[in-house]
């Protein structure tokens, strides 16, 4: 004899799995924003001219820590290592031995690192909305308010409540296209992850 399950137990179900399915990228932005301290993953990297050159492209690793505390390295095809402390932007290119710095503040403010690694006051410097869904991520799209931004628009891609792609269109006409791997959400972070200090002899430009 075939066992039914309580008719109540199975709308459950189905509200449960309808919410899950039509959870918008806005609402998932939402639970990543609320329920994310720290962060981290590998990434990809392609860079798109308006030219139709080929893409330039690279890889590495981020760790980020809410607000304003991230590090991102670059890895191929060149080293390249961005360090935001809570105050400062550092910059180091280990080919040109070079560090710039300037404050975070002004850097960060409406940035694209700021929807992830910002606090969550972001209707301050964004007009965010739903942008469909793509390729089985949910997605939404950012406009900075700010008229002296250096970027048109950014596109992220969720699933799962967790970011898996980027996508920023820069005022010049380039794109930027970042896909997310190994995704880790919460993980136990070093403080010294997120300190900088320029190696000796570099020099070191800005504030």
């Amino acid at each position: 004899m075939q066992k039914s399950f309580p008719r109540g137990l199975l709308g459950c179900l189905a509200i449960a799995c309808c919410n899950i399915a039509s959870a918008s990228g806005t609402d998932q932005f939402k639970v990543f924003l609320t329920t994310t301290q720290s962060a981290r993953a590998h990434f990809t990297q392609s860079v798109s001219s308006k030219s139709g050159r080929m893409p330039q492209l690279s890889q590495g690793t981020f760790a980020l820590a809410r607000p304003g505390k991230f590090r991102w390295t670059y890895d191929k095809p060149y080293y390249q290592l961005i360090v935001g402390d809570g105050e400062k932007l550092w910059v180091h290119d280990q080919d040109l031995n070079q560090v710039s710095v300037k404050k975070l503040g002004q850097a960060l403010g409406s940035s694209p690192a700021a929807l992830l690694a910002g606090d969550a006051a972001l209707e301050k410097h964004f007009h965010i909305v739903d942008a469909g869904s793509s390729e089985g991520l949910e997605l939404i799209e950012a406009t900075p308010k700010a008229q002296d931004g250096n970027f048109e628009r950014v596109r992220i891609g969720f699933k799962d409540n967790l970011p898996q792609s980027m996508e920023v269109r820069d005022n010049f006409g380039q794109t930027t296209r970042l896909q997310f791997s190994q995704f880790e959400r919460n993980p136990a972070l070093a403080p010294g992850l997120f300190r900088f200090v320029p190696p000796k002899g570099a020099d070191v430009v800005g504030e």
